[in-house]
């Protein structure tokens, strides 16, 4: 019988595992490797990074979940794959090491008939000096214990100007090569409200710090959303945003380098400066976890499944070409490595062909372009798609994957908080299809116009509440969980 490995437990590896799980016969098995105990609703950080949600609140313990389910946890982080099993004869094999306390560091190795590498990314505070929670000078919601250590920091800055001072507070990605814009889009507006409503805002000079060419960009290269009966560039409805809340902005920027309440920075166009802050939250870059691939004689053969930035290679064109030629079919719609068949990558860990936005360097030759977007909707797609290509594959109905779900033929939501408050919250609601631009089938913004809209107001913040509980409730895979959309 097979065995089938999910290497991640985030929104892609658990969607991916659950789906395996209820869709295979129990004569098969399903096996989860993540180095944390818990899942995290990455979504709801930006509430526990401005105090309004505890961090309990957007995590559930994974195993009680796949004990349930009949899968098996192993709580260890992936070291390396082996593709072509060993030279004694062993199939393919997962070696990990284990995260469990008083087993640290022990090694496993786990056999695969079929792998999903989900592993989503290694936080690389250390590309940019001084950067990040731990032993740098800034604050991070990429997890949920970086949430809670940035509200007690926000917490202490609000207590501050009640006490007269004045703060500068900056917010944005503290390098030239970010990606989740969105999050610090979401993160900038919820600070603003808490300011607002602590009675402090005429104290806090507020900076959004991104490296997005244009306000609105968030690594997709922008969009034309509808709004109001009218046709408006991203670029537009952002900057209408930020104007409105008196939120200044640095585009197109990279961070060099952070010290105690202060950063340096260039852009694009040139500029060189430094701009002073007393509460700083920055995220970092992303890049693959750092996993390693050996062949069958011990040979590594990490460059062969990997791209350079750690990223698994699936079914994309990875030709180098300009961004004039970069194409919507550049794009992976399987998700199966074209070398090894019996290996998927999902959400973030796969290796995207090329960016969104269109690339941008500052003349000091630094990349300021945002990463693309692997994350929430489109990621539990795409995982739920490759587990039931899985599925087909593991009971012989193909040979090949069955299901698809490129970005470039994917549509995505997203709700992005403004402020959390029943009453007075609100959230910028924006949907988009496809994902990637496909300019061929769509010339006008490369999207199709009735289907990517914009809109902000007290609904879209009650939607997102709605949304936190039903991911939630569907992670817990309490009854009825298939039946709620990605």
């Amino acid at each position: 019988m097979a065995q089938v490995v999910v290497l991640g437990a985030g929104i892609s590896g658990h969607t991916a595992a659950m789906y395996l799980r209820t869709l295979l016969p129990s004569s098969h098995s399903v096996v989860v490797v993540s180095p944390k105990p818990d899942y995290n609703w990455i979504p709801s950080n930006i509430w526990v990074g401005v105090g309004r949600m505890a961090p309990e609140k957007v995590v559930i313990a994974l195993k009680p979940v796949y004990d349930k389910l009949g899968v098996r946890f192993v709580q260890a982080a992936g070291v390396s794959i082996h593709p072509d099993g060993a030279a004694d004869g062993r199939g393919p094999f997962l070696r990990v090491a284990s995260t469990l306390p008083g087993t640290e560091g022990q090694v496993e190795e786990i056999a695969y008939d079929y792998l999903i590498n989900a592993t989503g990314p290694r936080l690389r505070f250390d590309r940019t000096e001084g950067l990040g929670p731990d032993g740098g000078y800034t604050q991070s919601v990429c997890t949920e214990k970086h949430a809670s250590h940035a509200a007690a920091a926000l917490k202490e800055s609000i207590e501050r100007m009640k006490r007269g001072e004045r703060q500068q507070i900056a917010i944005g990605m503290g390098h030239g090569t970010c990606t989740c814009e969105g999050a610090a889009f979401e993160y900038t507006f919820n600070v603003e409200h808490e300011l607002r409503a602590a009675g402090v805002r005429d104290k806090a000079d507020v900076l959004y710090v991104t490296n997005e060419a244009d306000l609105g960009d968030f690594g997709v290269d922008g969009l034309i959303v509808k709004r109001g009966g009218y046709r408006t560039p991203s670029r537009v409805f952002a900057a209408s945003l930020y104007g409105e809340r008196g939120i200044q902005s640095l585009m197109g920027t990279h961070v060099r380098g952070i010290s105690q309440g202060r950063f340096e920075y260039e852009t694009i166009t040139g500029e060189e400066g430094e701009k002073t802050f007393d509460f700083a939250m920055l995220l970092p870059p992303f890049t693959g976890v750092g996993l390693q691939a050996f062949g069958r004689d011990g040979e590594d053969i990490t460059a062969v499944l990997f791209a350079a930035n750690g990223f698994m290679k699936v079914d994309a064109d990875y030709t180098a070409k300009p961004y004039e030629e970069w194409s919507a079919a550049d794009w992976p719609r399987t998700y199966q490595n074209p070398q090894w068949r019996n290996l998927f990558a999902v959400g973030i860990a796969f290796a995207p062909p090329h960016a969104i936005s269109r690339p941008r360097k500052s003349p000091f030759g630094n990349v300021i372009a945002p990463a693309p977007p692997r994350t929430g909707m489109p990621s539990a797609a795409m995982a739920r798609a490759v587990a039931e290509s899985v599925v087909d594959m593991v009971l012989g109905r193909s040979t090949t994957p069955t299901r698809t779900s490129s970005m470039a033929a994917m549509g995505a939501a997203c709700v992005a908080s403004a402020g959390a408050n029943i009453f007075q919250g609100s959230a910028v609601a924006m949907t988009m299809y496809p994902v990637v631009p496909d300019y061929d089938r769509f010339p006008m913004g490369g999207r199709d116009q009735a289907l990517t809209i914009g809109e902000i107001g007290t609904a879209g913040h009650w939607i997102k509440i709605l949304l936190h509980h039903m991911f939630l409730y569907k992670a817990k895979a309490l009854p009825g969980w298939s039946f709620i959309p990605e």
